[in-house]
């Protein structure tokens, strides 16, 4: 009895937030799945019609740029997570000021996006901060149009994103850097590994476990990359800045067309479900 009481009580606990997450996550998703093989409207009953909505989407050349530009996004991830390990192992040290050091880098995790878009939108304008120093330093001729050329807007737009998710990560590696326990670097310096051995030998592999975590997570920030892109260039120009769930914004909200949109949206979290699976398989930690 005591063991079954202990099972009620913690399904009582756990009752209020399931109810929640059925009624606010798990019901939505699931009917908005169901809608995507419809053609729903709210002025004409709906009917299924299968895999239309899905053929449509990728018979549509907006959509299939949206979605190759969503996984040019996964690029920027191995520099993001690099660059946060390096800014971890940076900030781990008790260096004058290193408090707002890590401020600094935090603050962009912090910063609304619409904060975000309107500062670097000045800094990308052609007469704009970047385009000022470049000149003065004799690496461009004339102003560059970061968000104006189709063939840089899309980088500039990454750069942004890589900028405001380096904070984020940087604070779980460091977290998990100061976890490792300090008796195992002195035991690794008495047996004579100099900084870099320490750091392949026993920082990497105790780091594992948050290295997959945070590579799955920026995995699936990038491929569900909206934000930035809505702000800095709205799908532009020339639509080359289009991600897979900017067109199911365009679609579900501007155009109205629902079903096509809830159909990119599946199309994007059946990818996202696949890559994290994968990372999981080869990334998660070995016991030995």
């Amino acid at each position: 009895m005591s063991t079954r009481r202990h099972t009620l009580q913690a399904w009582m606990f756990l009752a209020p937030a399931l109810v929640l997450l059925a009624v606010f996550s798990f019901w939505p998703v699931a009917y908005g799945s169901f809608l995507a093989f419809t053609d729903y409207s709210l002025i004409r009953p709906t009917s299924f019609v299968g895999f239309d909505n899905f053929r449509y989407i990728f018979d549509n050349e907006m959509f299939v740029t949206g979605l190759k530009n969503s996984l040019l996004f996964m690029v920027m991830v191995p520099f993001v997570q690099i660059g946060a390990i390096a800014l971890a192992v940076l900030v781990n040290n008790q260096l004058p000021g290193i408090r707002w050091f890590r401020a600094a880098f935090y603050v962009p995790v912090v910063t609304t996006v619409s904060v975000v878009g309107i500062m670097w939108g000045f800094m990308f304008h052609e007469q704009g901060t970047l385009n000022y120093v470049f000149m003065q330093l004799h690496l461009a001729n004339a102003p560059i149009g970061w968000l104006t050329d189709d063939t840089l807007a899309l980088f500039a737009v990454m750069f942004v994103t890589l900028w405001r998710g380096l904070g984020w990560y940087m604070v779980m590696y460091l977290a998990a850097l100061q976890a490792i326990p300090a008796d195992m670097q002195e035991a690794a310096m008495l047996d004579g590994a100099n900084r870099w051995q320490q750091f392949w030998k026993i920082t990497v592999p105790m780091l594992r476990p948050t290295i997959a975590v945070c590579t799955i997570l920026s995995v699936l920030a990038a491929l569900k990359a909206y934000q930035e892109v809505d702000v800095l260039t709205q799908g532009g120009p020339m639509n080359s800045t289009f991600t897979a769930l900017y067109y199911a914004y365009d679609q579900g909200l501007k155009h109205l067309k629902l079903p096509r949109a809830l159909a990119a949206s599946l199309v994007v979290s059946s990818i996202c479900i696949g890559i994290a699976l994968v990372c999981l398989r080869y990334l998660k930690p070995k016991h030995r």
